[in-house]
């Protein structure tokens, strides 16, 4: 824990709010874990911090999800998980007051910007509050202007907000103005960071975190982007800082876009364990990641069993839409016997300390927190070389690179590893001091050190 614990205030005397579209235990992989864990680190360094998601689900839910955030020790009790429309409504009926609020007050053109089709939400005794527009077949819903409808305890139309980003922005403003203290939100959503570039509250900074890379294949400097990140970065200088998990990344960033955003870098920070070689099982290569086409998990599969090093294994942990086909290469591979889908784990770090190598295959990453994990647990690992985060890591020590997409220099450098018992020590030696730079008092260190340079200055919308 860092100076704070003891009084001296590593963050701004501020009222902070982590924003996320949805936050659902053992949903979104590392991006997950990567928020819950930032909220809980800001609250162990003395912040006042909330967590608040938008994801329309039942209150229920939100509560079984709070539960299990708890369970796992991802997000202490004591940090507030508040929802949009676990609050949006009245307990005598209707919408909440400030929403009603806001949607008397907004301009009554809203009203005719109507969707052709409606979901309507109700409370627990069934009574409807509010409507939302339902936007079919368009993966930009979320800046439609289409009106949200809001109702009195009557059931009467009180007024309508300019879509989705009128509601978001309306409850931010009600919880905004119950803060006696400047207001920091840390958006750590793109989406909703679109909905929030043009939302004018001079008592709010707004910091946007991000989570994974902007380019598209083949994931250069100067690589084409999606049409999300183009939308994005046409307004990134609007938020008080940009977060950038790498200096890689960022460095990119500022020379295609130029200085006019704020761009910082602040990690996503990991628990650094006491490293214990007792638990090491000889042999046991692990991947710990999501099964999606982008982790490659077809190229690993492949590399370890071409390296073929007597008495090794293979554990494949997670889950995704590539578990099907992983399954169908290894039985192909007659490969059953030495590699093993082992499912989605709660614990990374216990099956960390069991293994001597980690192998991981991704085309992209935004930080790559396994890869820091894994060295944080003094177990090596053998990476391709992609954009971001195997680079800014294993470039130090702790782990070998090879050029993406070759799986014969995956296979070498498995291989190496495993036979080579002097290089696996060295680079076993290294990695916990190259973890160190990802530590929990590093990343945050880093995001005080941001949210007081947004605080600094004058809002920038």
């Amino acid at each position: 824990m860092s100076d704070a614990a003891s009084g001296e205030g590593l963050f701004p005397d501020a009222a902070f709010l982590v924003l996320s579209s949805r936050l659902i235990p053992g949903l979104d992989g590392g991006y997950t874990i990567a928020t819950a864990s930032r909220a809980r680190q800001m609250a162990e360094n003395g912040a006042d911090v909330q967590v608040l998601t938008v994801d329309p689900a039942d209150a229920a839910v939100h509560a079984a999800h709070r539960e299990e955030f708890a369970r796992l020790g991802m997000l202490p009790a004591g940090i507030p998980l508040r929802n949009l429309f676990d609050e949006a409504s009245a307990p005598d009926g209707g919408a909440a007051p400030w929403l009603r609020a806001a949607a008397a007050s907004a301009d009554r053109s809203v009203e005719a910007e109507c969707a052709v089709e409606y979901r309507e939400l109700t409370d627990a005794e069934g009574r409807p509050y509010a409507a939302l527009p339902v936007i079919h077949g368009n993966p930009d819903w979320h800046l439609s202007a289409a009106a949200v409808r809001v109702y009195d305890q009557h059931g009467g139309t009180v007024g309508a907000l300019p879509g989705f980003g009128g509601l978001y922005r309306a409850w931010l403003d009600h919880l905004a103005g119950a803060s006696e203290k400047p207001v920091v939100v840390i958006c750590e959503s793109r989406q909703l960071g679109e909905l929030l570039a043009g939302w004018a509250n001079p008592r709010v900074r707004i910091v946007h975190a991000i989570h994974t890379m902007h380019l598209e294949p083949p994931y250069t400097p100067d690589a084409p982007l999606n049409a999300l990140w183009t939308r994005w970065f046409a307004v990134s200088d609007r938020f008080d800082a940009v977060l950038w998990p790498t200096p890689a990344q960022r460095d990119d960033v500022q020379a295609r876009f130029g200085g006019e955003a704020v761009n910082l870098v602040a990690p996503h920070g990991i628990r650094l364990p006491t490293v214990n070689d007792a638990e090491r099982e000889p042999g046991l290569v692990v991947s710990i990641s999501r099964l999606a086409p982008g982790k490659r998990i077809d190229h690993l599969v492949r590399a370890f069993l071409a390296a073929d090093v007597p008495g090794t294994r293979l554990e494949i942990w997670g889950d995704g839409p590539s578990t099907a086909s992983v399954a169908e290469l290894i039985s192909a591979l007659d490969g059953g016997d030495r590699v093993a889908l082992m499912g989605r784990t709660d614990d990374p770090d216990a099956v960390l300390r069991r293994a001597e190598l980690m192998v991981t295959a991704t085309a992209f990453e935004g930080q790559g927190l396994s890869i820091v994990e894994a060295l944080a647990a003094g177990c090596p690992v053998v990476s391709y070389d992609v954009r971001y985060g195997p680079g800014d890591a294993l470039g130090r020590g702790g782990g070998m690179l090879v050029p993406s997409g070759d799986e014969g220099a995956l296979a070498d450098a498995i291989r190496r590893v495993l036979t080579d018992a002097p290089l696996r020590a060295r680079l076993a030696g290294e990695a916990p001091a190259v973890a160190s730079a990802w530590s929990e008092d590093a990343a945050m260190t880093a995001l005080a050190a941001a949210t007081r340079t947004a605080l600094a200055g004058p809002a920038r919308r």
